[in-house]
C-alpha cells in the first residue's frame, strides 16, 4: 500500500511538470514576445501617417474668394476658413484687388479692379457679354496664405463651353491694337527655363499703367494656371516667368499709350 502511494505520488509530480515545461515553451512566446509588439508597431505608424496627412496644409489658401454676378456688378466676397469676412489686404500695384476675367473660350478678356465699402466685399461694374467665364481674384491678404485659382460663373443664359484644343498657336508674334504694334520676342519657349518675354513696341514709349511700364497675365490652355507677371527694373518693357509644364499658353500684355490701356494676346507653345 505504500509502494502504491510513492508511485502514484511521482507519476502525479511527472504529469504536473511536464505540463509546466510544456507551457513554458508555448504560452509566453506566442500571447507576449511575438504579437503584442506588432499589432502596437503598426498602431503606431498609421496613426502616425493620418496625422501628418491631416495636418499638411501646404499650398492651401486661408482666404476664400467666391463671386456673384447682380445687377451688371461681379461681387466678390473675401472669407477666411472660419467664414469671416477678410479686409486687411496690401496694395499691390496701386490696387487692393486685381480682377481678372477671361471666357472659356479664352476669346474676351478683362482686368478690373473692384472696390469695397464694406468688410469683405468687392464690387465692379462690368461690360461681359453673356457667356461662361473663369475669374481670378489676385489678392495679397496680410498675414494669410493665398493662391489664385480659377472661379467659374456664367452671365446669361447663353454660354459656350470651353472645348479642348480651342487656342490656336500664333506663326506670328506680332498684335495690333488702338494704333500700336507690339512684338513679342520670347527668349525661350522651353519648359523649366527663365525666360525673359521682350516685347518690341515699335519706337512707341508706353506710359505708366499701375505703376509699371506693362502688365502681363498668363493662362494655360486648361484655364487652370494662372501667371501675373510684372516688367523687371528698367526702361524696357521685359518680363521674367517660367512655365514648369509643357502645352498651349495664352499671354495677354498690357500697355498704356494717350491714357488708354490696350491688351495684346499671344498664343505660344511650350515644349
Amino acid at each position: 500500500m505504500k509502494k502504491w502511494t510513492i508511485s502514484a505520488l511521482v507519476y502525479l509530480f511527472v504529469i504536473v511538470g511536464g505540463y509546466y515545461v510544456y507551457a513554458s515553451f508555448t504560452e509566453p512566446e506566442s500571447h507576449n514576445d511575438t504579437n503584442a509588439p506588432h499589432k502596437q508597431e503598426a498602431e503606431s505608424s498609421h496613426g502616425q501617417d493620418h496625422q501628418e496627412d491631416g495636418n499638411n496644409h501646404d499650398g492651401e489658401s486661408e482666404v476664400i474668394p467666391n463671386i456673384q454676378v447682380e445687377n451688371g456688378e461681379l461681387i466678390i466676397t473675401l472669407n477666411d476658413l472660419a467664414g469671416n469676412p477678410v479686409s486687411d489686404l496690401e496694395v499691390n500695384h496701386e490696387k487692393l484687388m486685381h480682377l481678372i476675367v477671361v471666357s472659356t473660350d479664352f476669346k474676351e478678356y478683362q482686368h478690373l479692379h473692384p472696390q469695397t465699402n464694406e468688410p469683405g466685399v468687392f464690387k465692379v461694374a462690368h461690360s461681359l457679354p453673356a457667356g461662361e467665364y473663369k475669374a481670378f481674384v489676385d489678392i495679397k491678404p496680410t498675414g494669410k496664405a493665398y493662391e489664385v485659382a480659377p472661379i467659374s460663373f456664367m452671365v446669361g443664359e447663353n454660354h459656350t463651353e470651353h472645348e479642348k484644343d480651342s487656342l490656336t498657336v500664333d506663326t506670328e508674334l506680332t498684335k495690333e491694337a488702338g494704333g500700336h504694334s507690339v512684338k513679342l520676342y520670347p527668349s525661350s519657349l522651353k519648359v523649366n527655363e527663365d525666360i525673359q518675354l521682350k516685347f518690341d513696341l515699335a519706337g512707341d514709349t508706353p506710359e505708366l499703367y499701375l505703376g509699371a511700364l506693362g502688365h502681363v497675365v498668363i493662362l494655360d490652355e486648361r484655364g487652370e494656371n494662372y501667371v501675373h507677371v510684372h516688367p523687371l527694373e528698367g526702361n524696357e518693357p521685359v518680363f521674367a516667368t517660367k512655365f514648369s509644364e509643357p502645352g498651349i499658353y495664352k499671354i495677354w500684355a498690357e500697355f498704356k499709350f494717350n491714357g488708354q490701356v490696350y491688351v495684346y494676346p499671344y498664343v505660344v507653345e511650350i515644349k
